[in-house]
């Protein structure tokens, strides 16, 4: 469903530590300057969410935001102009500048 690169699970490992209930909490909600926004937080499974596991990390994806998320891949990048998180998002038409914001395909 989600793709972890090898920066995204060495960094959020980091975060995380050796909880194994922790992860990493990615969800999408209205806003934005392309009408949907990315949210990210570290949290535990809550009930309906899909839980994917891959490079050793844990994603927490709660079910109506895992369709705009389907195929999508988790990067991290820590450059001089910021560090943080990055999803490269298939399902997205367009995305705003600041990359945190995203307009759906028609099929997403």
């Amino acid at each position: 469903m989600i793709n972890v690169t090898n920066r995204a699970a060495e960094q959020l490992r980091a975060l995380v530590g050796s909880s194994a209930e922790r992860g990493l909490r990615i969800g999408v909600s209205k806003g934005g300057c392309s009408g949907m926004h990315y949210e990210m937080s570290l949290g535990e499974q809550r009930p309906g969410d899909v839980v994917v596991e891959d490079a050793g990390v844990k994603l927490l994806v709660d079910a109506e935001s895992a369709a705009l998320l389907r195929g999508a891949t988790l990067d991290y990048n820590d450059s001089l102009t910021g560090a943080g998180f990055q999803i490269v998002n298939p399902n997205a038409a367009r995305t705003c500048g600041c990359g945190s914001s995203f307009e759906p395909t028609r099929s997403a």
